[in-house]
């Protein structure tokens, strides 16, 4: 089920992002509320959904589309998850992540060492 739900979110994300502004994603993002119950292995559970959904994907998704599909999932399942955009100065790069109680998750490095904060939502 989440596996499916990966999914239709990668397909909703392409849309909105072709027709909307990225404000108005933005905004989507904040205005999730936690919903559901969370158990010990629900963080896990999305993560992997949305790996699997990526790799099934046509299209490559990139920080800011799993961040936005990872939260909103997350949050669904009862997890107080947060997306944050990030950037490192020089060279410049840009980076979206999710974080749960101060922690990065479903992540490769150490974004937190490597990008400065530009927001949470």
């Amino acid at each position: 089920m989440l596996f499916s739900h990966a999914l239709m979110m990668l397909l909703f994300y392409d849309l909105c992002s072709k027709f909307c502004r990225f404000q108005t994603l933005y905004s989507m993002v904040k205005s999730w509320k936690v919903t559901g119950q969370a158990n010990e292995n629900t963080i896990d559970r999305v993560c992997t959904a949305v790996n699997y959904a990526c790799v099934f994907y046509p299209k490559q998704a990139l920080c800011l589309q799993r961040s936005f599909i990872t939260t909103y999932l997350l949050r669904k399942n009862g997890v107080p998850a947060e997306m944050v955009l990030g950037a490192q100065k020089l060279p410049f790069k840009a980076h979206a992540w999710v974080e749960v109680d101060g922690r990065a998750i479903n992540e490769r490095s150490d974004v937190q060492a490597t990008y400065a904060i530009w927001d949470r939502c």
